[in-house]
């Protein structure tokens, strides 16, 4: 029912702007949880394709990329269909607004999305705390990390320890962000020598926290798909000989190409969606071949079909996540990637 309902939702619902019905998408998607209504979907259970990567057991291949449940409100909801599991954030360490609205725009013909929405969040103790708070979700649930954007670069680590400290106890996962395109600065830090530094503090503070809670919780990087091929190869070798746990490949892009005729292409921020899939593979495929296998990654950007994750699995990938297909198609997409993968 909720498959078949979703196309008549999402016609009422891209009627609004963008920022305006993801915030009515979510409340509903709470409501629905909180009054048994997502309880009429089988049980995820019936998705299961266990994998493991990175020593944690994935319930399927299937994830739900940053930036829909910044701040992990919605983990079980999401979790009831389909998701094996769900990123939250970008989050940082002191709430921020974001920047200045209108910041989210809809390039419909291309099932695409741009963004500026800057790390808006309301804090990683928030962040924690939701995360506490879910009850039903039987997957992974990864945190996505960011400096604030008042946090200037030479002080970027701090920001990242301090979300690494809080969020280690209740983390599948934790991915560090430094690939997205709206805050000012933050890509200089996918530079070879200022990663390898971010990274050896990171993997220093990870080894006390495995000692302190006694589990080893991942470390993984997010990188742009707006990297040529020396700049690929000078991190993978970075994240090889720093020990990094997992990479994921890739960000949104500035890079407009595939959508210069739409009206909206000028707009500033990050493009994903369909237009993404090609260039976002190249990356994927690219750090593969560095990385040997040595490193697991988790294939996102432009995937919409199941073709589309087994093209991302074929060039490497070990999961799959998607966000803008989700907004587009709904449900039903998660369910059919989670039953064929």
């Amino acid at each position: 029912m909720i498959d078949a309902l979703y196309p008549l939702a999402r016609s009422c619902l891209f009627r609004l702007d963008p920022e305006t019905a993801h915030h009515l998408s979510m409340a509903a998607l709470k409501v629905a949880e909180m009054s048994g209504l997502l309880g009429l979907l089988r049980p995820a259970d019936d998705l299961a394709s266990p994998v493991e990567v990175m020593g944690l057991s994935f319930p399927n291949r299937i994830g739900l990329a940053a930036g829909l449940d910044k701040e992990g409100d919605c983990i079980d909801a999401l979790g009831r269909l389909g998701f094996g599991c769900i990123e939250i954030g970008t989050i940082t360490p002191r709430p921020q607004a974001g920047n200045p609205k209108p910041r989210l725009f809809r390039l419909i013909p291309q099932e695409a999305i741009i963004n500026r929405m800057g790390f808006n969040n309301p804090g990683i103790d928030a962040g924690v705390a939701n995360v506490r708070k879910s009850k039903s979700f039987r997957g992974v649930v990864g945190f996505n990390i960011g400096k604030n954007k008042d946090t200037p670069n030479e002080n970027a680590a701090a920001d990242y320890l301090a979300c690494l400290r809080k969020a280690y106890p209740v983390a599948g996962y934790i991915a560090v962000n430094l690939s997205s395109p709206n805050t000012p600065g933050l890509r200089d830090l996918q530079g070879a020598e200022a990663s390898a530094r971010l990274l050896e503090q990171l993997k220093q503070e990870q080894q006390k926290l495995a000692a302190e809670h006694g589990r080893h919780v991942p470390l993984l990087f997010k990188v742009a798909p707006d990297l040529d091929e020396n700049h690929i190869r000078d991190l993978s070798r970075v994240f090889l000989a720093g020990g990094l746990d997992g990479l994921i490949a890739t960000n949104t892009t500035l890079d407009r190409g595939k959508v210069a005729d739409h009206p909206r292409a000028g707009e500033a921020g990050g493009l994903s969606g369909k237009p993404l899939l090609e260039k976002s593979n190249e990356v994927l495929r690219a750090f593969a071949s560095h990385l040997g296998g040595s490193i697991p990654i988790i294939g996102v950007g432009g995937i919409s079909s199941v073709e589309d994750a087994r093209e991302k699995l074929r060039a490497g990938a070990a999961l799959v996540q998607i966000y803008t297909s989700f907004i587009y198609q709904g449900p039903r997409l998660v369910r059919e990637l989670a039953r064929s993968l």
